[in-house]
């Protein structure tokens, strides 16, 4: 007959295995402290390799997917048509989406997730990666929503989007015009109506959110920046010139109020050195 195995022999095979486990993960955050030190350093391809092995040694090191995802998203080149900068770009994304599957809070995740797609949407141009964007700053905002930074980013991709429209329907209108209209000039009225069907709902969104980041952030001057741009949006929606005229002079005055809050920055003495 077989001798049943002892208690002891039980917990010796027990303990082989917890510390076996407890090795992996020793060495997986050795292996992660080494790709910081990699990445800091710009040594790109060897912090990968550290992070990939200690993701794979210890699957639960939330750290080592960040890591790993950040440093595939910083040699993504947006614009870059390559298949490998895509595939930079995807891995990046597939690593961060990863992290939210363990921790769909993760802030990190969602924000690193949201500024690849607005660089792949912007350029080359597409307005469904530019709306999914969108999506994972609204996110955040639900999750935190006392951070500035991503109301200012839906109103750029707003901003985005609804310029890329008013260009685009200027110049189809001035292929079939007798008389062209120039950039600056108010829409003709068909075109304006059409104008504000397509893209009212996007220029009012842009506003109010960039508004609620300048509200959070008083001197947020790129903010600023792009709530001039969106009013000048907005004037193409006005039916009474006295509103467009209006709109135009809150844009004016909010790019003196850039610059004075930037002259006020450069003015401002250094912070001491540490």
């Amino acid at each position: 007959m077989k001798r049943k195995p002892s208690v002891c022999s039980l917990l010796l095979v027990v303990a082989l295995i917890v510390g076996g486990a407890g090795c992996s993960k020793l060495k997986a955050r050795d292996l992660l402290n080494r790709g910081v030190q990699a990445y800091k350093d710009g040594q790109f391809d060897a912090a990968i390799e550290d992070f990939k092995q200690a993701k794979d040694l210890d699957p639960h090191l939330e750290n080592a997917r960040l890591y790993l995802a950040t440093a595939y998203a910083s040699q993504y080149i947006p614009g870059a048509p390559s298949p490998d900068n895509n595939r930079l770009g995807q891995q990046a994304i597939e690593e961060f989406q990863e992290v939210l599957q363990a921790d769909p809070s993760n802030l990190s995740a969602i924000d690193g997730i949201g500024s690849l797609l607005y660089n792949m949407g912007a350029n080359p141009f597409d307005p469904k990666v530019l709306e999914e964007s969108k999506s994972y700053h609204q996110k955040h905002i639900q999750l935190k929503p006392e951070d500035p930074e991503s109301y200012y980013w839906i109103g750029v991709i707003d901003w985005t989007l609804s310029f890329k429209g008013n260009k685009d329907m200027r110049a189809d209108f001035n292929g079939k015009a007798k008389k062209p209209v120039k950039d600056l000039d108010p829409m003709p009225e068909a075109l304006r109506s059409e104008f504000a069907d397509k893209y009212g709902s996007l220029v009012q969104e842009g506003i109010q959110n960039l508004q609620k980041a300048i509200e959070i952030r008083p001197d947020y001057d790129d903010a600023m920046a792009y709530l001039n741009l969106m009013y000048r949006q907005k004037a193409d929606l006005e039916t009474d010139s006295g509103a467009r005229d209006n709109d135009l002079k809150l844009a004016d005055e909010l790019v003196d109020k850039v610059k004075e809050i930037k002259q006020k920055k450069l003015e401002q003495p250094p912070p001491p050195a540490s």
